[in-house]
């Protein structure tokens, strides 16, 4: 992606089901557990980069003995830092003791992270700060076992005032008004509520406090908790939690908005963002994970019983397509095929803005998630070529020589790497004529593929902001001296913010609304944008269920190519010598693409959830106030 869009947050979890010797004898190492989620983590670094976190507890431990332990960090390398921690404390327990070397109840007992619950984390904030704080997994401390609650999740919320209001109510006194905190908090009301419920059934039976633990761990209803806490929630999530004697759940919201997935064996039990994470850390075949279905939660109790429950009645299943654009790694089989469906889709569109001239046009890409998609434009293109000679071949059949023949067949779709990113550059220089020339040699671009005469194809997967496309790519590009510069984005227009995970929050800043916008003053139409703040104004103190997304008035009068070719003229800089396009794709196209992930709010407005109209119609107050503020 060409603009700096955001990550989602990564999940992993595992829990053993076997006794740490096992893993010991099988495997070489009792430290088998911690080994595995430093790859499931690593494998999601890309869903991550300002924070990471580490969680593990040990089961069945004396009181005295220490059973949770916890890492974060927000180096620049979270990672690699938590892991190095980790690994650091723990040659340091083996060197000071070498009898803990190959005894596993010694090691068990005394060295951190080693144990049979395991919980990951890699964070991209789009809601709190990054400070260490906001690292997840968080930990709700508390001498009682069982109240000791881990969570850590992929998510936001869009009522987090309201969520946090809600705690105040109890009587709590929450540390900040954090979506994090406020689910763990919620949670961890109902979770004393239900420790507390059976502590008095056992007292009522005659059991002492101390013989009443195991039997609270063992008739502790993680479902009934996580139905009661998550009463009044309205946003995106997948989040897992541990309980401090060893419980465990993970829980998606009821329109499968985040992904979650998962393994199970008799050895072990395994969670993650991202279905090739799974494949490739366990080696096991796609068909053998699953997907946690929404409204779901995949509960996991100390004894090892393993079973899904319906927290939440599902409602219309709206995955984010965005994970299958973007976010979510290309080598999962069906992302991978849904790419290059999204470049093959978009090819129509290509051939009428370069009136079908293959012959003279180059295809290329921005790297670099858009090469999947890439793969499938040239393959539609090689395709249509294909037809073309065959077309050729038969109306001329009595007159085709061999050696026209053979020259005909020599034609293909011609392919370049024409954009290279320089990672190494950075902009050091903060006045902004200085700043804006360095920024423009972001990209390089290979010289001496491009004739005068050629068009210039080049896909990105989705455009945002458009910055990058403006100050920096179509620069270069032109650079080359094509004929005509063709932008294409294999995903629709991004008119909408988001509020479930990706940071984009504020409408000024999306180049389709700012194209809009402009659009409205040309027609004479800017009246629009009044009528419309007064819509989302009266709306303010009305209950989220009855709230409209009134933003889609502002796009209502144009065509979808209308407000494209608006973006071109507002991406092309007036140094900019060829023609540019900018094509985008249809949201029909996209729903033939990905038709399991039809969660597409940010294209059309069509929010899956209540509080998703709400957050859009705060996002025009604020643009219309001028305020620079999120909207959630």
């Amino acid at each position: 992606m060409s603009d700096a869009l955001q990550h989602e947050c990564g999940i992993a979890f595992l829990r053993l089901l076997k006794p740490l010797e096992f893993y010991k004898e099988k495997y070489g190492t009792a430290f088998y557990g911690i080994q595995k989620m430093y790859l499931l983590m690593e494998k999601q670094h890309n869903r991550g980069q300002d924070g990471a976190g580490f969680a593990s507890i040990k089961l069945d431990m004396e009181p005295g003995e220490r059973y949770i332990s916890r890492v974060r960090s927000n180096d620049p390398q979270a990672i690699q830092d938590v892991f190095s921690q980790i690994n650091d404390r723990i040659n340091d327990e083996i060197a000071s003791h070498p009898e803990y070397t190959d005894n596993v109840a010694l090691q068990k007992k005394h060295i951190p992270y080693i144990g049979e619950v395991f919980l990951g984390h890699v964070r991209y904030g789009t809601f709190g700060k990054n400070s260490i704080e906001s690292v997840h997994p968080f930990l709700r401390q508390n001498n009682w076992m069982h109240r000791n609650l881990i969570v850590a999740g992929n998510f936001n919320m869009t009522n987090v005032k309201e969520l946090f209001d809600s705690l105040v109510e109890l009587g709590q006194h929450p540390k900040e008004m954090a979506d994090t905190v406020t689910i763990m908090e919620k949670i961890g009301h109902f979770l004393d509520d239900e420790v507390t419920d059976l502590y008095q059934e056992c007292k009522n039976n005659g059991l002492s406090k101390r013989d009443a633990s195991p039997v609270i761990a063992e008739k502790l209803e993680i479902a009934k908790i996580l139905r009661r806490a998550s009463k009044g929630w309205d946003g995106g999530y997948a989040m897992a939690g541990l309980l401090g004697h060893g419980d465990a759940f993970v829980f998606r919201d009821p329109a499968g908005i985040r992904p979650a997935y998962f393994y199970q064996d008799d050895e072990i039990v395994v969670v993650a963002s991202e279905r090739p994470v799974i494949q490739t850390v366990f080696n096991v075949d796609f068909e053998n994970i699953k997907e946690l279905q929404p409204g779901n939660a995949l509960i996991i109790k100390k004894n090892g019983t393993i079973t899904e429950e319906e927290i939440i009645p599902p409602t219309e299943k709206k995955a984010c397509s965005f994970e299958r654009i973007y976010f979510s790694r290309g080598s999962d089989a069906e992302i991978y095929q849904e790419r290059k469906n999204l470049g093959k889709l978009i090819l129509p569109a290509v051939l009428d803005a370069i009136d079908s001239d293959t012959d003279n046009t180059v295809f290329s890409y921005i790297p670099n998630t858009a090469e999947t998609s890439f793969y499938g434009m040239v393959e539609a293109a090689q395709d249509f070529l294909n037809q073309r000679k065959n077309d050729y071949i038969l109306k001329n059949k009595n007159t085709l020589t061999a050696q026209t023949l053979q020259e005909l067949l020599k034609v293909k779709i011609r392919t370049e790497k024409v954009a290279i990113k320089d990672a190494k550059l950075r902009t050091f220089i903060t006045e902004d004529s200085s700043r804006n020339d360095l920024v423009a040699h972001i990209y390089d671009v290979t010289y001496g593929v491009i004739k005068p005469t050629d068009n210039l194809v080049i896909i990105d997967d989705s455009i945002v902001r458009g910055t990058t496309l403006k100050m920096s790519i179509i620069k270069m590009m032109d650079r080359l001296k094509p004929k005509k510069i063709v932008v294409v984005s294999s995903a629709p227009q991004i008119r909408y913010p988001d509020c479930y995970g990706i940071d984009m929050a504020k409408l000024e800043g999306l180049i389709a609304f700012q194209a809009a916008l402009a659009l409205l003053k040309e027609t004479n139409q800017y009246h629009i944008v009044e009528e419309v703040y007064k819509k989302c104004k009266a709306q303010e103190n009305l209950n989220d269920s009855e709230v409209r997304n009134f933003v889609t008035e502002i796009y209502a009068p144009f065509q979808q190519q209308t407000i494209s070719d608006k973006i071109a003229v507002l991406l092309k800089d007036k140094s900019v010598h060829a023609e540019v396009k900018i094509i985008f794709q249809t949201v029909e196209n996209l729903h033939l693409a990905c038709p399991k992930n039809l969660g597409d709010w940010y294209f059309t407005g069509n929010y899956p959830t209540p509080g998703g109209n709400r957050v859009v119609n705060r996002a025009f107050m604020n643009f219309y106030e001028g305020k620079d503020a999120r909207a959630y």
